[in-house]
């Protein structure tokens, strides 16, 4: 019987992975999909979950990011990351790789195929198809099969948000992350590579990318050839009523989640999973869920706010204003973030 079976292969479930081997556990993956898989992100590392990664030996090549920048037609702000730290832009089938690899060499088995049921006894997880497990980790996605089988989903509310995301050949032109804000939007430009910069639009508008970013003039106009599809996601916001229900796991998306807004979620993936793997060794897997809030209890308040204002008519579009005129405040934020 192997300790963990994990239902997910992207970035949460293998980091949960890595940890596991790390820790002495036998841990396996299944993924329906073939590495790399592509997704709709902003792909911008916040310095905590570019260090959380390089303390699983995962470096990702990517581009040095120095700090946030809002912009809006009547000017910007822009904050440095605290203490000279760096995040890193990095493509998420990039990122993938890098994760997929140290998996394997610490001997994670990766498997084809998805987990769709499962039985819980006293003493292990039985999956159809793949046998017996000590414990299982939902790392399945923003819309997890698993969590909703566990009846831990929670509806996502009115304001439902969605992002679209797509990369052009041009040189950054900024160390930042810059986020653009329009009356309906937000655009996040990401440096990616020499000639490579990826352009995500959140919004609770469905109209075509190409749409969104009219709504940015300024911005389209010094992006380069588009050069790869758009992808998308949403509605963004998933909550789960709990992270552990007896020997199921949620990690990752699947534990809940707020909005992209603030670009913190593969960075708490990262640390949830090394938090995970804690409390399993301890033998106190409630201890998850109490480390888990503990994690993202700042992302959560900061992001539930921002989107709450963002979401309300009369204050929506105040969002920069107030960081230009208060940009002790917003320097504050982005501290919290890093």
């Amino acid at each position: 019987m192997i300790d963990l079976l994990i239902a997910g292969g992207g970035p949460a479930g293998l980091a949960t992975a890595c940890h596991a081997a790390l820790a002495g556990m036998e841990a396996v993956v299944v993924e329906p999909r073939a590495t790399p898989v592509d997704k709709a992100c902003g792909e911008g590392l916040m310095p905590t979950g570019a260090e959380a990664l390089r303390a699983l030996g995962v470096r990702p090549e990517g581009w040095p990011l120095r700090g946030i920048a809002y912009l809006d037609a009547g000017g910007s702000v822009t904050a440095p990351f605290p203490r000279g730290l760096s995040g890193v832009g990095v493509r998420r089938t990039i990122l993938h790789e890098a994760l997929a690899k140290r998996a394997a060499e610490l001997g994670v088995r990766v498997v084809a195929g998805r987990v769709e049921r499962f039985r819980q006894r006293p003493g292990d997880v039985e999956a159809d198809g793949f046998g017996r497990a000590r414990w299982l980790v939902a790392a399945d996605g923003l819309h997890s099969p698993l969590r909703a089988a566990l009846g831990l989903t929670v509806p996502p509310g009115r304001l439902r948000r969605h992002g679209l995301r797509r990369h052009f050949a041009v040189a950054p032109w900024n160390s930042h992350v810059e986020v653009h804000w329009s009356p309906g939007a937000e655009a996040y430009v990401t440096p990616l590579g020499a000639e490579l910069v990826g352009v995500a639009v959140l919004s609770s508008r469905r109209v075509p990318y190409e749409e969104h970013l009219a709504a940015f003039p300024a911005l389209r106009d010094r992006l380069g050839p588009a050069c790869s599809p758009v992808r998308g996601a949403g509605p963004l916001r998933q909550g789960a009523k709990a992270r552990v229900a007896g020997r199921v796991l949620l990690v990752g998306d699947a534990a809940g989640y707020v909005d992209a807004l603030t670009g913190e979620g593969v960075s708490l993936a990262a640390r949830s999973a090394e938090a995970l793997v804690a409390a399993l060794r301890t033998g106190d897997p409630g201890s998850y869920e109490r480390a888990w809030r503990r994690l993202s209890r700042r992302h959560r308040a900061l992001t539930a706010a921002l989107v709450a204002v963002r979401g309300n008519r009369m204050t929506g579009d105040v969002i920069a204003p107030a960081a230009r005129k208060l940009p002790w405040a917003f320097r504050a934020a982005v501290a919290l973030l890093a």
